[in-house]
């Protein structure tokens, strides 16, 4: 009977997706309807603060729950509508409560299943995950490269906490919605979102990604060098 109802509950989550990334909405998040449509948005969030900023909250929660693309062109909106630190505050609210929706999604219908069939081959990987998993979350949030949407699946299919997962998220995504949102505020200086991320704001967050693995990566390397001593 579980089962079955988790079948449905991933046929229904399958059929939101495909509906969401074919409605208008999907459509219209684009960086050409962005700068387009800039001076009606403005006028909406000068008009209604507080409605237009819990919508905006709600689509990026919407966007990323249901991997919509687009993602990136919310946090631009944000800056462009909301400044740069309430745009921030609001991007990282509705990137973290989306991506914590879709570990918990991912969790239910096929995390559990997986962990309990192979919970001897995991074990080893469980047992790390409990110790480190938290620098490795955080390290793949700070490195703009890795697909946002594959973490909290994958994520989701391991142990790591609940707690864990949110707040390595909240934090690890901080440094890029910061440059998405300042962006956003000078939006009119850039042709696409592509030219926010430069090789050296890249190489930059990938330096933070590595400095923030360093600390499991040294206790294995003391651990090794004692146990062979």
């Amino acid at each position: 009977m579980l089962m079955n109802k988790k079948i449905i509950i991933i046929i229904l989550f399958i059929a939101a997706i495909i509906i969401l990334r074919n409605s208008p909405m999907a459509d219209y998040l684009t960086f050409e309807n962005i700068i387009k449509n800039k001076n009606r948005l403005l006028q909406m969030v000068e008009n209604n603060y507080f409605i237009s900023s819990i919508s905006f909250i709600l689509i990026y929660f919407s966007a990323i729950t249901f991997s919509l693309p687009g993602a990136a062109i919310l946090s631009l909106a944000g800056g462009m509508l909301f400044n740069v630190f309430p745009g921030v505050f609001y991007v990282n609210i509705g990137a973290t409560a989306g991506a914590l929706m879709a570990f918990i999604v991912a969790r239910y219908l096929l995390g559990g299943k997986i962990q309990e069939k192979y919970a001897k081959s995991l074990k080893r990987f469980n047992r790390e995950l409990k110790t480190n998993g938290h620098y490795y979350l955080l390290t793949l949030r700070l490195i703009p490269v890795f697909p946002f949407f594959l973490i909290n699946f994958l994520a989701g299919l391991t142990n790591i906490r609940i707690w864990t997962f949110f707040w390595t998220t909240a934090l690890g995504i901080l440094p890029g919605s910061l440059v998405y949102t300042y962006a956003g505020r000078n939006l009119g200086s850039i042709d696409s979102p592509g030219e926010i991320f430069s090789t050296k704001v890249i190489l930059a967050f990938t330096a933070l990604g590595l400095f923030a693995i360093i600390p499991p990566v040294l206790k294995k390397l003391f651990t090794k060098q004692k146990a062979e001593l």
